[in-house]
């Protein structure tokens, strides 16, 4: 039977965003009947010293777990050593382990497997997908990790380009993702937009009335505005401390902070020299219970710095979604979020910088309480709609089904039967 090969660093029992993802979406197509193994490291994302078993199970999926070094709490530096590491490590196990017709699934965890994978590929006669969750190195660049070196530059997209256009599907996160990609010469056909989700069934609304935490955290008779997840380098954070600023004198007003990421500890700062004290912070919460820390808000924050738009794809607006609560999106109004949030009737989208605007909202929506309830409804719908674990499952088990289709015309193709002989007639 062909396999299903998955490429990550991180895998269960990790809970890492790209880690969770994979797990879902890994155990969902074993439970369909695939043949289901995951390449991935022996470390956790966190930092934590354990050392996890280099083979195992979870729920149908096998497990291979390669060896890597542990150097990235060191810097960038250290990061890249684990990423060399990782890609020796599995081009031996892939090489190793795959098969005439088996589909190897790069995701972007470390970023350029799409490329190692795609010479596999080639040498092993599989299939390959790309499963991109952002685009590299823009981002890097974008952000001031990688150096805007000609040479390194060139070099890298060059080899990016290659492996995208020569792969055989290559899954995107939204629209303005896909259109990246056709900038590359990747093919429209070989690109497929298939968005991440999240767990709408342990992820349902709650009313304030049944939720333990709001007690638990000081939030009763407050108007909660959320932000949950990572709080990294790809998100604008100053729009929301300007309007935070000016709500400082509103009592009933709070700001939740669930989470962690290299700046939470600017935000903590930047808070505290301004003397905002309407601020709560929280710890990465359990996933079961999320659905009581996604309803401690009443309106959830995302954010995504203007010039990452079409390189990441925040997925922040999936879980406030299913959690049935307004989304207010900061950044470019024209982006992926943003335009699900428009046509969704979900929330409002507002421009960085736009903190008064953004502060006046805030206040309007606590005192409209009919709204709230609306447009909580209708981020619900649209997630049941449209980014539910399920409809993810179901397109992916359509695109691999047609590259196993593809592969076995192309087989076909190589080795006609040959026609039996008709008799001459006299």
């Amino acid at each position: 039977m062909q396999k299903l090969i998955f490429i990550n660093r991180y895998f269960y029992p990790d809970i890492s965003a790209t880690s969770q993802l994979l797990t879902d979406l890994s155990v969902e197509l074993s439970h369909h009947n695939y043949d289901v193994e995951v390449v991935t490291g022996r470390n956790l994302y966190m930092g934590s010293a354990e050392k996890l078993p280099g083979e195992g199970q979870h729920s149908g999926v096998n497990i291979t777990r390669i060896w890597t070094t542990s150097f990235g709490q060191y810097g960038l530096p250290g990061r890249a050593i684990d990423y060399l590491s990782f890609y020796a490590s599995a081009s031996f196990k892939l090489l190793w382990i795959a098969r005439r017709g088996d589909v190897l699934i790069a995701k972007t965890d470390p970023p350029m497997m799409s490329v190692l994978v795609r010479v596999v590929g080639s040498l092993r006669s599989a299939k390959t997908i790309n499963w991109l969750q952002d685009i590299f190195p823009e981002v890097a660049e974008q952000l001031h990790l990688l150096p805007r070196a000609y040479g390194i530059g060139t070099l890298i997209r060059s080899l990016r380009n290659w492996s995208l256009r020569y792969s055989d599907a290559n899954v995107v996160l939204g629209e303005r993702m896909k259109e990246k990609l056709l900038t590359f010469g990747v093919r429209g056909h070989k690109i497929h937009v298939i968005p991440n989700w999240s767990d709408g069934n342990s992820i349902r609304p709650l009313e304030h009335s049944n939720n333990p935490l709001r007690k638990e955290w000081g939030l009763e008779n407050k108007f909660v505005v959320a932000y949950s997840g990572n709080m990294g380098r790809a998100h604008e954070f100053e729009t929301i401390l300007d309007a935070a600023e000016k709500l400082k004198s509103f009592k009933n007003i709070v700001f939740l902070w669930i989470g962690g990421g290299v700046k939470k500890a600017t935000v903590q700062e930047e808070a505290k020299k301004r003397g905002i004290t309407n601020f709560i912070f929280k710890d990465h919460q359990p996933k079961e219970i999320l659905s009581q820390s996604l309803g401690a808000g009443d309106v959830h924050l995302t954010v995504l710095s203007p010039n990452l738009e079409g390189l990441i794809v925040p997925s922040k607006y999936y879980g406030a979604a299913a959690a049935g609560r307004p989304i207010l999106y900061i950044g470019d109004k024209e982006g992926e979020i943003a335009r699900i949030n428009k046509k969704a009737r979900s929330g409002y989208n507002f421009k960085t910088d736009e903190g008064r605007k953004l502060a006046k909202f805030i206040v309007y929506l606590s005192r409209k309480e009919g709204l709230k309830e609306k447009l909580g409804r209708n981020a619900r719908k649209s997630f049941d709609e449209n980014f539910q674990l399920a409809q993810a499952t179901n397109s992916w088990r359509i695109l691999i089904e047609k590259i196993q289709i593809k592969r076995r015309s192309q087989f076909a193709s190589w080795f006609p039967l040959r026609r039996p002989r008709v008799p001459q007639q006299y």
